[in-house]
């Protein structure tokens, strides 16, 4: 019913901050999350080590933070505070129990890292979900768009519980606890969100999809790229709109999109809104705001305090680690086009802690990022300095210039006799040449990065293409257990996990004798 949308579209309005306001004094509104933060957790555990209570006493109680308070990794977090939350300590780095560990190992690391998530961490994701919502309004949709549905893909929300935790994927914790009013909207709905084998769920979406009016599709590029080819070859189809007509927007987080869009656009009909959020497993911190501005703003004002590292060599090593005593900035202090490292302060008990992801500001005044990266997926083998942004830009590049979809792809520095080389692993079901491929890519990234330009004269002798069909990343994710929901795959793979990788392609070719 219209009217039922118009009704929905009000409410949303009426409760919304203004976008723009969001971005008004974001030294002055991070100060404020600073000084909240220090006061609810001064009674930790944490709080007390580092005497919250005294450095709420001084006048400059951000400094007296920023010098008093060390920068953290995921290790040392762990080791020396969040092992105790994980036995049921209470009042570690935030106040209460924590009941929810949401597990996730990224795209570099290999052992799964148990991240809190607390009542109000669960609370400032949900104010920022419905802020995002409310942006909608700012569109040109009609009112029916309102009382759609939308379809949610992530972990399950079947939870493991531990004795005194639950732990699983962020997106299922998240699903777990989304408000009342939200459950007519969400899909797939309770029943199958519970499901844990990828393939099942999958096959129970194709199955229900044409029950479904879906307006809004959230989740990571590449499985829901599956998803909805999935959904159109089973009801045999042109598009997926020929199923859900009203679909108008597509929210994707975690990745850069530009490799999938092409992939995309063949999927639909008709133009479709595309929206850009960053939600973390430590909390949710940037969304796109309407209009077409490049970047994400940084919710300056929702229980997250963040601070910038400069990312270069004074302050990471050549593996991507971060040095003791690295230079810290704060969002008043950054420049736009320099590339940041990102530490956040958080109400789910994460102290200066070292998230993994790199940013640029696109504008400072309205507090807008693109995300580059993570501090390890980058490749430097002698001082090329590829980031995650450079080898997105140049498969968005490649598929251009040879009208193909690359789907997935990754990339690997080598041995070279006495110097090095670049190999690419092309995940499509296209069949570009390899030697074209390769030289292509080689002419972009000296386009895009000058150091890369100089070092392929002395350094990187030789770069080279290997194509595969998309079905090798998908088996080699599911043989890793991260097969659907927010799992990605790594753009840089290095030391064992590149050895893996290759006994992967090496038992794929066997099997198919190729």
């Amino acid at each position: 019913m219209p009217f039922l949308g118009s009704i929905i579209r009000k409410a949303y309005e009426l409760r919304q901050l203004p976008i723009d306001i969001m971005s008004t004094n974001p030294v002055k509104k991070q100060e404020k999350v600073l000084k909240k933060l220090l006061i609810k957790a001064q009674d930790t555990a944490f709080g007390e080590h580092y005497e919250f209570s005294r450095i709420l006493g001084h006048t400059d109680f951000s400094g007296q933070f920023v010098s008093t308070v060390p920068v953290h990794d995921y290790g040392t977090m762990f080791k020396n505070w969040w092992y105790r939350s994980l036995n049921g300590e209470p009042y570690v780095t935030w106040p209460g129990r924590v009941k929810y560990f949401a597990l996730t190992s990224g795209t570099s690391e290999a052992s799964s890292k148990h991240i809190p998530v607390t009542p109000d961490m669960l609370r400032a994701m949900q104010k920022a979900s419905v802020r995002q919502l409310v942006s909608a309004t700012k569109y040109d949709f009609p009112d029916e768009f309102f009382e759609k549905g939308i379809l949610m893909i992530g972990g399950s929300t079947h939870l493991q519980y531990n004795g005194t935790y639950y732990q699983g994927d962020l997106s299922g914790i998240t699903a777990k606890n989304i408000p009342f009013w939200f459950q007519h909207f969400y899909k797939p709905g309770r029943r199958i969100s519970r499901e844990h084998e990828w393939s099942v769920k999958l096959n129970e979406i194709v199955r229900e999809a044409k029950n479904w009016d879906i307006g809004i599709i959230v989740g990571v590029p590449a499985w829901i790229q599956i998803i909805l080819e999935k959904i159109i070859s089973y009801y045999q189809v042109e598009t997926i709109h020929d199923i859900w007509p009203n679909l108008s927007a597509y929210v994707h987080s975690g990745v850069s999109f530009d490799p999938y869009i092409r992939s995309f656009e063949k999927l639909f009909s008709r133009p479709i809104l595309y929206n850009e959020s960053y939600l973390a497993s430590e909390g949710y911190i940037a969304f796109q705001r309407p209009g077409n501005n490049p970047g994400m703003q940084l919710i300056v004002d929702n229980g997250i305090f963040f601070e910038f590292i400069p990312y270069n060599d004074h302050n990471f090593d050549a593996e991507g680690d971060m040095k003791p005593n690295p230079e810290t900035l704060t969002i008043g202090q950054v420049e736009e086009g320099r590339e940041y490292a990102l530490l956040m302060t958080t109400c789910a008990g994460a102290w200066r802690y070292l998230i993994g992801d790199t940013i640029k500001f696109v504008s400072k005044e309205r507090s807008e990022i693109v995300l580059t990266g993570r501090t390890k997926q980058f490749i430097s083998l002698c001082g090329e300095h590829l980031s995650q942004d450079n080898l997105n830009r140049a498969i968005r590049m490649l598929q251009d210039d040879l009208n193909i979809k690359i789907s997935e792809f990754t990339l690997t520095g080598i041995r070279y006799g006495n110097l090095f080389a670049h190999h690419w692993y092309l995940g499509t079901d296209d069949h570009p040449d390899p030697g074209v491929a390769a030289a292509k890519l080689d002419g972009y990234l000296k386009e895009l990065n000058d150091d890369y330009r100089v070092e392929r004269i002395e350094a990187i002798k030789n770069v080279s293409v290997e194509v595969l069909p998309l079905q090798v990343f998908h088996d080699w994710m599911k043989s890793r257990g991260k097969e659907g929901g927010a799992h990605k795959f790594p753009r840089v793979l290095k030391n064992d996990q590149r050895e893996k990788w290759e006994e992967h392609i090496r038992s794929y070719k066997t099997r198919h004798h190729t």
